[in-house]
């Protein structure tokens, strides 16, 4: 109903949702905080409303599936259906020869392709994108063979597919470039986040064979694969950044759910890692290592992201175990020194616990709002 007259003292009955909530968060009227403890107060009796509250999902991507022993059986089970037809796949399975695992891959991508659609049917998302994902998983598989077939396969690469995922060559980027191809377009057909697992793996699988194929000319320089590593990592968490934002701020259910999560995974252990494995002659480039992982840590907390600050906090570990085995070997005051940090961390913890509300309100300030903590 509409209310021309606020100053009427007259009650009001009025139907809310959270999605009313929702709606004033994103259109600037009232913060975040705000609007949790006005739902709050209105659903404990401040107000008057019609019916009782409704839970709406809310307007970020959903945190996934709970951890529970039904789940850990899909997942499982789904990891080594996967693994099955990608990291253990046996010599003797492809003695078969190209046009047999042709056969067997395309079989098995339209089969789970069609159980995939009668979990979904079904409201069964977990099961349902295990089995998309696994026929993701196929299209490198398809792909090799159909080049073997045709004679398009570049001559000098490995005539076994199981190396596909123990071998580094720039060969295999024909198949990587299928596969993230087909993989976009079955996540736009499925919707499923677990189905951005390969594609996350495909981008991680490609920044080491597109060095391979740079290095052709000059030979195996693993310092340039290291840096070619680093830069797809820089790329990969920017993508997984901007498909944060646009999930959280999408009007489609399907499309609010967490699909950023693997890029994220993925671009942090490429980035993280290629920083890591540069070795600074310099004590100031190693403290700015050790800044750098602090920086990860904070930046992790800003957006809820834990696997920025679990590589932050290795980081910070290592920079200090440096310090403690070479710079300060013969210190007995370093060990101290380090307890003292350690408890003013502890410390700190305890003060942020207290504060985290306003903390956060402080911090939101300079996170996108898109990339905030869900």
């Amino acid at each position: 109903m509409e209310i021309d007259d606020f100053t009427d003292t007259s009650q009001h009955v009025v139907d809310l949702r959270m999605q009313d909530i929702h709606d004033v968060v994103r259109e600037g009227i009232i913060t975040e905080a705000q609007g949790k403890a006005l739902w709050n107060w209105w659903s404990h009796g401040g107000a008057q409303y019609q019916g009782t509250p409704r839970a709406l999902k809310p307007m970020v991507p959903a945190s996934g599936p709970k951890f529970g022993f039904v789940n850990v059986l899909y997942y499982f089970g789904g990891m080594v259906a996967i693994s099955a037809m990608s990291l253990f796949m046996t010599l003797g399975f492809q003695s078969m020869g190209a046009g047999g695992l042709l056969a067997i891959g395309v079989a098995y991508l339209f089969a789970c392709l069609k159980v995939a659609d009668h979990f979904k049917a079904r409201g069964l998302a977990v099961p349902a994108g295990i089995l998309a994902t696994l026929a993701v998983v196929l299209v490198p598989l398809v792909v090799w063979c159909v080049q073997s077939l045709l004679g398009l396969w570049p001559p000098g690469g490995s005539s076994n597919f199981s190396d596909y995922h123990t071998f580094i060559n720039w060969r295999w980027t024909t198949l990587e470039f299928a596969t993230l191809a087909a993989g976009v377009v079955m996540l736009w057909r499925y919707r499923l986040p677990f189905m951005v697992m390969p594609i996350a793996v495909t981008v991680w699988y490609m920044s080491m064979d597109i060095a391979n194929a740079l290095m052709q000319n000059h030979g195996f320089d693993w310092q340039f694969t290291r840096d070619v590593s680093l830069v797809f990592g820089i790329g990969t968490i920017a993508l997984a950044m901007w498909v944060d934002v646009r999930s959280r701020r999408s009007a489609t259910p399907e499309w609010r759910q967490d699909f950023a999560f693997w890029l994220y995974l993925f671009g942090a252990i490429m980035f993280w890692g290629s920083l890591s494995m540069r070795d600074s002659s310099s004590e100031f480039g190693k403290f700015m290592y050790a800044l750098l992982n602090v920086a990860l840590v904070l930046g992790g907390a800003a957006i809820g992201r834990r696997v920025f600050t679990v590589l932050g906090a290795l980081g910070v570990a290592g920079y200090l175990g440096y310090l403690s085995h070479r710079v300060f070997q013969n210190s007995m005051l370093f060990p101290f020194v380090l307890t003292l940090i350690g408890l003013g961390v502890v410390w700190l913890g305890v003060w942020w616990q207290r504060h985290e509300e306003a903390i956060n309100a402080r911090f939101a300030r300079f996170v996108p709002e898109g990339l905030r903590p869900r």
